[in-house]
């Protein structure tokens, strides 16, 4: 009895360790909203890495955020760093590409709680009355990465930060 449990065990665990093997090496997240307001109202939040205050998810985590801008105040070389509590981490962005009105790409580095490197972009659509906003993030997804997507869905866990950060940019542009 005391083998079979044992070989059952392993079994779970090869199986685990083997699906995580062979999961896709990168990942997107990405979520979808509409504003009625014009690309050019939308951008300027987006483009301006002060305005994150007003409409990030991340901002209401921690009260006492540790936040440092440098290089331009927006645009491509604009950085924000910062420091935070376990919920928030601690890291960098920068924004690598800006196209105005349309598109934002930004270089994302997370130091704490863990090291990732990956792409966040910003893609802005005309549409009837407003913006489509799309707000992906993207990049590899190492082994230990997809170990952990096997217990935790990554997609629902930023997915869900990612909705409630377009709703309150939707709230910022339609003021």
């Amino acid at each position: 009895m005391f083998k079979a449990i044992v070989a059952i065990i392993v079994i779970v665990i090869l199986g685990v360790l083997g699906y995580a093997a062979i999961s896709p090496d990168h990942f997107r997240i990405e979520r979808t909203t509409t504003i009625a307001a014009p690309p050019e109202k939308v951008f300027p939040l987006i483009n301006d890495l002060h305005q994150w205050t007003a409409w990030s998810p991340w901002e209401k985590l921690d009260p006492a955020l540790k936040r440092t801008y440098s290089g331009p105040k927006s645009g491509v070389g604009a950085v924000y760093s910062w420091q935070g509590n376990n919920e928030v981490g601690t890291g960098s962005m920068e924004i690598t590409h800006s196209e105005p009105a349309s598109k934002v790409e930004i270089k994302l580095d997370f130091q704490m709680p863990f090291e990732a490197h990956n792409t966040a972009e910003f893609i802005l659509r005309p549409q009837d009355g407003g913006t489509q906003v799309t707000w992906a993030m993207y990049g590899p997804s190492p082994y230990m990465h997809r170990l952990m997507q096997v217990f935790f869905d990554m997609d629902d866990m930023v997915g869900s930060k990612f909705d409630q950060g377009l709703v309150n940019l939707k709230a910022a542009a339609e003021k």
